[in-house]
């Protein structure tokens, strides 16, 4: 029988699996408020502004002050225990979303499920690198990064359905049956967490390995010379890094606010909405990871070492046009085929950058590496993108109905400033691959 210590096994592909769905369920947690916007105002008495602090700052001020030190457990601890400690804990916190009252509540229920899902990226990514070898690791991560878009879909259709059959979910779980339908939601999305996570207990941790002959596969690193090792990689480093966290400001900006646009602007409801929208985002996000690899294997093919960065680089030029026309979109449906344009342009990118990472770093960095990546998306993306676009909205134009012209604004800024730097960023990428 084969041990998990090899790589590339059918087990491996079932450790894929199983984390791709923990990180489906970890996006169901985090994206469903963007469907609730509305009726959260109403009831709690919210500004724009407010609604977008549960969004963005509550969850993301958590998750990048856990974000290291996860990373950091990542690397010299045991990841699967890890895993398993934050999916339970975030997945209570979700429920207890939809317990709490007043703001002050929601936004520490927030905030709990933003420091417990920052152990998800270093924990996977470094343990899906020791299962897989250098050829078979884009497509894993290519399928694990199809759990934010399963998740974000699932999460607008679920709670769509939810919402759509509140009477018939209060009927089948009567002590529910008193509240809202949008704290409903969050109940029925946290609960599946909680088992999901103790399913983690069939993954048992692998040996740590080195993509190289030469590294010590399972050396630990000084803080000092995880610091030199960035700082001397720091012309590549630096422009990736922020690079594809403009690509995260697009990625969190519009699914925050397009529900609120088609509702606002088209004569659309949450139902439908969450049902249509969310279909979208799951099959459109879900091609576009999985296009990824298959695009920088065939650009590598004619000669581009710089091959997944370059696949990043084309993906944010082109989110730009979608997003510049979003706003313009002279009906429901041809906002929906932009909004999936926007989705495969935004998604494309993610699992090359994920594996560029692990190539970029020894195996005992990539927890520290990929949580100083995380924590980067999420203060310009997850904290900056959906508070820029409300702000926008609210101060710039003193109008909710001009959300659609705030989300072009800020994603297709975005997608240029992703372009210019990932384009930037390919000559010191080829250096690094010529050092490794």
């Amino acid at each position: 029988m084969r041990t998990p210590d090899e790589r590339d096994t059918r087990y491996a592909w079932y450790v894929v699996a199983l984390l791709t769905a923990l990180y489906a369920v970890a996006f169901i947690d985090r994206q469903v408020l963007n469907l609730l916007v509305d009726p959260i105002k109403d009831e709690l008495a919210l500004s724009e502004v407010e609604v977008s602090l549960l969004q963005g700052l509550a969850f993301m001020g958590a998750y990048i002050a856990f974000g290291p030190v996860f990373g950091w457990r990542a690397d010299v601890g045991h990841r699967r225990n890890l895993l398993l400690f934050g999916a339970i804990l975030w997945s209570a916190f979700t429920v207890l979303c939809g317990l709490l009252k007043g703001f002050a509540g929601l936004f520490i229920a927030r905030a709990g499920v933003g420091a417990a899902e920052a152990c998800l990226i270093p924990a996977a990514w470094s343990l899906l690198s020791d299962y897989f070898s250098r050829e078979r690791l884009p497509r894993a991560m290519s399928v694990f990064v199809t759990g934010p878009y399963i998740g974000g879909g699932l999460a607008l259709i679920f709670g769509g359905t939810v919402i759509g059959s509140v009477d018939a979910f209060g009927a089948f779980l009567p002590l529910l049956a008193d509240l809202s339908p949008w704290r409903l939601v969050f109940v029925c999305v946290g609960a599946p967490g909680l088992l999901l996570g103790l399913a983690l207990l069939t993954i048992r941790e692998p040996r740590r390995r080195s993509f190289s002959a030469v590294q010590a596969s399972d050396r630990r690193f000084t803080l000092r010379e995880v610091a030199m090792f960035l700082w001397q990689g720091r012309a590549f480093f630096v422009r990736f890094y922020v690079g594809m966290s403009a690509v995260i400001v697009a990625l969190y900006a519009l699914p925050a606010w397009i529900p609120a646009f088609l509702i606002r602007n088209h004569g659309a409801n949450a139902a439908q909405v969450g049902l249509q929208y969310g279909t979208l985002v799951l099959v459109a996000g879900t091609l576009g990871v999985l296009s990824g690899p298959l695009a920088a294997r065939w650009l590598h093919a004619r000669g581009h070492v710089d091959a997944p960065v370059r696949a990043c680089a084309w993906a944010g030029l082109a989110l730009v046009p979608f997003c510049a026309m979003l706003p313009l979109a002279p009906s429901y449906v041809a906002a929906l085929a932009l909004a999936a344009g926007a989705t495969f342009c935004y998604s494309f990118p993610q699992s090359m950058a994920a594996a560029a990472l692990q190539f970029a770093a020894p195996n005992r960095m990539r927890g520290v590496v990929s949580s100083i990546y995380v924590f980067l998306a999420s203060v310009i993306g997850l904290g900056l993108a959906p508070t820029l676009v409300a702000a926008i909205t609210q101060w710039a134009f003193n109008d909710p109905a001009r959300v659609g012209e705030s989300l072009g604004i800020v994603s297709g800024t975005a997608g240029i400033v992703a372009a210019l730097l990932m384009f930037g960023s390919l000559a010191h990428y080829r250096r690094a691959v010529e050092r490794a």
